[in-house]
């Protein structure tokens, strides 16, 4: 269905695709590995048409291509759905699937009876029922997502690009997803799937190709390959060196944060927990679990309806973020863009803002001292940013998160509160966020890590609390830590977990 051969695409200073070569065949998930900056986003801007390549030949569908523009490869069949649904949320559900290609009437308006009609015979065929009059902001994340691909239906769409498709949903959401796109896999539809998840890769994907530094590193069928080996071809290095060794804290002196009886209605029903100075303690559950909102009503971002915390030995029920940050809780949230950074403003302003008053004076802002700081915090995570006074905007998913992690250590001297760490970051990039987690903890910080990635949580916790539907179903540390047994509890009955924990 698609044949590039030999592409090579040139910035300026960078060689983003260097003489690469690639395939894929109709009625087959054909998965696009590698580290942030591998060009991956490169060669899938190339098969669309967004960019022109300056060497190599494009086939596609058995003819030879060369695309002037998005939409002579989406006229042709093509349909990427980014990993930032583009999507417009005053208009319904049938409006943005036929948005640009809407039927019309003889009088030439909108035939809103047919659209409708259209609409769910589309949807129908994807297996997913939604309300197409419903406007687009009432649905959940994962309805959107099923809505972004239900406006690659309209027409013949023989190449569907999904770009991490599962960053914002997890679970059943997620299981829901595969079955589709397996459903259009059968039809026939020729699909690129790009996932810094391997569990996902060897769920769904028939074969794989992995780029490094523009470069092919090489194209495998999935049966021929083992975890191990298939991060070795992205970054290197063996599976069993991706997490640093586990160090089990001291739990006899005072817990650093204490959770007792925690209500935050409707997501938070009865929570209870104890944190410790050099701990990393893990939050596990399926989406809708209820994890979020204890890290937002522990730090004073939403409302609590009951329940006590106290940090040390001081009780803490009057939260705010602000007072948070001044009892020395930070807050990495799982939203980098939207809940995190500041993207319109550079690296130093982005890393000092917790923490003003330190560069304040009586003149104003001491603005020396705040590249100075920004410097040794680059340093520190060894970011990848020209420097201090550059935009975050331009940075990769991974180096974003370390001026978030370079921000909140900085802020903070007793809990770091850490949501979805990783996601969407190449793996390469989550070595190194982890051994940073794995050194904040053994400088005798209380981590409170959620993350959806349950490899992630068992491999950097020493102790786990499983959620669902606002409690917490079970706790397991030490060698109970493995995926059947937090699964085990995300799924139970909150009196059948008792019982098994009895």
């Amino acid at each position: 269905m698609i044949r590039l051969d030999g592409i090579s695409k040139i910035f300026p200073g960078v060689k983003s695709l260097d003489n690469v070569t690639f395939e894929s065949v109709a009625g087959e998930v054909h998965a696009l590995l590698g580290e942030n900056g591998a060009g991956k986003s490169t060669l899938i801007k190339t098969v669309s048409g967004a960019y022109i390549p300056d060497e190599g030949t494009i086939h596609f569908d058995g003819k030879k291509r060369k695309w002037n523009s998005p939409k002579e490869a989406k006229d042709a069949g093509i349909h990427i759905i980014y990993q930032e649904l583009v999507l417009f949320h005053e208009l319904s559900v049938a409006e943005n699937i036929f948005i640009g290609k809407a039927p019309l009437t003889r009088f030439g308006t909108i035939d809103y009876k047919t659209m409708y009609e259209r609409a769910d015979e589309i949807l129908d065929r994807l297996g997913h029922h939604i309300n197409v009059q419903a406007l687009v902001k009432s649905l959940s994340v994962a309805d959107q997502q099923m809505v972004e691909i239900a406006k690659a239906l309209v027409g013949e769409t023989k190449l569907l690009v999904l770009d991490e498709p599962t960053a914002v949903i997890s679970g059943r959401e997620a299981e829901l997803l595969f079955e589709r796109i397996k459903l259009l896999r059968d039809e026939g539809v020729c699909i690129i799937y790009i996932s810094h998840r391997l569990e996902e890769i060897f769920s769904i994907a028939d074969r794989v190709t992995v780029l490094k530094d523009g470069q092919l590193v090489g194209t495998r069928s999935i049966e021929e390959l083992d975890r191990d080996q298939l991060v070795g071809m992205m970054v290197g290095r063996e599976l069993k060196d991706i997490f640093p060794p586990k160090r089990i804290p001291s739990l006899e002196a005072a817990p650093v944060l204490t959770v007792r009886n925690l209500c935050a209605l409707p997501k938070v029903r009865d929570v209870s927990f104890d944190l410790h100075a050099g701990e990393i303690l893990g939050i596990a559950g399926l989406v809708g679990a209820g994890r979020s909102e204890v890290a937002h009503a522990v730090f004073g971002s939403i409302p609590r309806s009951s329940g006590t915390v106290s940090l040390g030995s001081e009780d803490f029920n009057t939260p705010s973020p602000r007072a948070s940050i001044d009892r020395g809780l930070g807050f990495l949230t799982e939203d980098r863009k939207e809940e995190g950074l500041m993207m319109l403003l550079d690296t130093s302003a982005n890393i000092s803002a917790p923490v003003l008053p330190e560069f304040t004076t009586a003149t104003g802002l001491d603005r020396a001292h705040e590249i100075q700081v920004a410097r040794d915090e680059i340093d520190r995570f060894r970011i990848a940013v020209p420097g201090p006074e550059s935009g975050v905007s331009k940075l990769s998913g991974g180096n974003q998160q370390k001026v978030l992690f370079g921000r909140w250590t900085r802020a903070c001297r007793r809990v770091l509160i850490l949501d979805e760490p990783t996601r969407g970051i190449d793996v390469g990039a989550k070595v190194e966020i982890y051994e940073i987690i794995r050194q904040l903890a053994d400088d005798g910080l209380g981590i409170l890590l959620i993350s959806s990635e349950l490899p992630e949580i068992v491999g950097l916790c020493t102790r786990v609390l499983v959620m669902r539907e606002g409690f917490v179903t079970g706790e397991v540390e030490g060698s109970r830590i493995v995926e059947e047994t937090i699964m085990r509890y995300a799924t139970a009955e909150r009196e059948s977990a008792a019982l098994d924990v009895a």
